[in-house]
C-alpha cells in the first residue's frame, strides 16, 4: 500500500513538473518562384529636379506570396491560466540566405511577455504595430503581402511597421472585441539618454486599435502616432518634433460566395512606410516613415476574394492614396489580381499581377509586378 502511494505521488510530481516546462516551437516560411519587375517615369530628387527611372529585373523572386522567415516560440504554464510566452523571429532574402529588417538576426519579432485568457496579453520587445496586425487582412484579401499589392501600399500604417523598445497589451476578445495599445521609448535602434536637460532625443510612438471579428464580419479602427525628435537633422530638419499620425478604419464580410473587403484612412504629417530608391529603382517595401509638416494623405481600398473549387481562391483589389494636400502631387492607384492554389495543408502555389500608377504620388512613375511561385510553411 505503502509503496502504491509513493509511486502515485512520484508520478503526480514528475506530471506537474512536466507541466511547468517550457513547450518550444520551431515554424517558418520559404517563398520562391519567377517573376518580373519595372518601375519606369521619372521622380523629383533633393533639388527638385525630375530624375529619368526605368528599373526593370526578370529572375528569380521569393517572399512574395509570404515573406521568407523562421522562428521559435514558447510557452511556460505559470498556474491559474497564466503563461510565459516569448517568441524570436527572423527574415530573410532565400536569393541570397541574407537577414532582412536590416540584417537583424530577429529583426521580426523579438518579445518576452505574460499572456492569460483572463486578462489579456502584455509583451515586451520589437514587433508590429497594431494597425497592421488588427487591418492588414481586412481592407484588402492580400493583407501585408504580394508584394505591391499589400496593404502597406495604400495605407502606409499598415506596412508592416515595425517598433523597437515596444510595450504592448492586448485585451481577451470579449463577444469578438479586442482592444490594443502599444508604445515604443524610441521606434528604431538603442535608446538615447537626454542628458543635461537637452532636447528630446527619441522617436517615441504610440499604436493602438480595436477590432471585431466574429463569423463572417471583421472590422477595426487603428490610430498611429510617432514623435519625430526634436534633435532630428540632415535632409528633415525642418520637421523636428512634429508628430506624425494616422488612423485607418475597415472592414471584411463573407457571403462565402465571395468576401469583400473596404478600408479609408488618413495620414498627417508625413507618411508611413517611406519608399526608398534601390539601385535606380525603388523599394515599395522600406520601412520607417518620412515626416513631412502639413502633408495630408486619405487612403482607400476595396477588394474580393472567391473560392475556386476546393483549393484555389482567386482576389482582386484597389487601392488608392490621396495626397489632399499638395497641388503637385497625383493620385497613387494600384490595381492587383492575384490567385492561389494549395496542394497540401503546408504548401501552395500562386500567381499574382499588379499595376501601380503615380507611384509615390508622383505624376510619371509606374510600377508593375508579375510572378509565379512557390510557398511551404512548417
Amino acid at each position: 500500500m505503502k509503496k502504491s502511494l509513493l509511486v502515485a505521488a512520484l508520478i503526480a510530481g514528475f506530471a506537474g513538473v512536466a507541466q511547468a516546462e517550457t513547450s518550444v516551437t520551431l515554424y517558418g516560411i520559404v517563398d520562391a518562384g519567377i517573376g518580373y519587375e519595372r518601375v519606369k517615369g521619372s521622380i523629383a530628387n533633393d533639388d527638385g529636379d525630375l530624375v529619368d527611372v526605368d528599373g526593370k529585373r526578370t529572375g528569380l523572386i521569393n517572399g512574395i506570396n509570404s515573406a521568407n522567415r523562421w522562428g521559435l516560440k514558447g510557452t511556460e504554464d505559470l498556474g491559474e491560466g497564466l503563461q510565459a510566452i516569448f517568441v524570436l523571429e527572423n527574415g530573410f532574402d532565400l536569393g541570397r540566405g541574407t537577414a532582412s529588417q536590416g540584417n537583424r538576426m530577429f529583426g521580426r519579432q523579438a518579445t518576452v511577455g505574460l499572456k492569460s485568457d483572463a486578462w489579456g496579453q502584455l509583451e515586451f520587445g520589437r514587433q508590429t504595430n497594431i494597425a497592421t496586425k488588427y487591418l492588414a487582412g481586412v481592407v484588402t484579401p492580400f493583407g501585408t503581402d504580394f508584394g505591391q499589392a499589400k496593404s502597406g501600399t495604400t495605407f502606409g500604417a499598415l506596412n508592416s511597421i515595425r517598433y523597437d523598445n515596444l510595450v504592448m497589451y492586448q485585451t481577451p476578445s470579449f463577444s469578438g472585441f479586442q482592444l490594443g495599445v502599444g508604445y515604443s521609448f524610441n521606434t528604431e535602434g538603442n535608446q538615447r539618454f537626454k542628458t543635461n536637460g537637452g532636447e528630446q532625443p527619441n522617436d517615441r510612438a504610440l499604436t493602438t486599435g480595436l477590432r471585431y471579428a466574429n463569423g463572417p464580419l471583421a472590422a477595426g479602427l487603428t490610430y498611429d502616432q510617432i514623435k519625430v525628435r526634436e534633435t532630428l537633422g540632415g535632409d528633415f530638419a525642418d520637421e523636428a518634433g512634429i508628430t506624425v499620425r494616422s488612423w485607418n478604419l475597415g472592414a471584411s464580410y463573407n457571403f462565402e460566395v465571395v468576401k469583400v473587403f473596404a478600408g479609408f484612412g488618413q495620414a498627417r504629417n508625413g507618411w508611413f512606410g517611406a519608399l526608398e530608391t534601390v539601385d535606380g529603382s525603388f523599394d515599395l517595401d522600406a520601412g520607417g516613415y518620412v515626416p513631412a509638416d502639413g502633408l495630408k494623405v486619405n487612403s482607400y481600398s476595396l477588394g474580393l476574394s472567391a473560392p475556386v473549387g476546393a483549393n484555389g481562391e482567386i482576389m482582386a483589389s484597389w487601392g488608392m492614396a490621396d495626397p489632399r494636400s499638395e497641388d503637385e502631387a497625383e493620385k497613387q492607384q494600384v490595381y492587383s489580381l492575384g490567385y492561389t492554389y494549395a496542394l497540401s495543408k503546408r504548401t501552395n502555389v500562386y500567381a499574382i499581377g499588379s499595376y501601380a500608377k503615380h507611384v509615390a504620388f508622383q505624376d510619371d512613375l509606374k510600377a508593375t509586378l508579375v510572378g509565379v511561385g512557390l510557398r511551404h510553411k512548417f
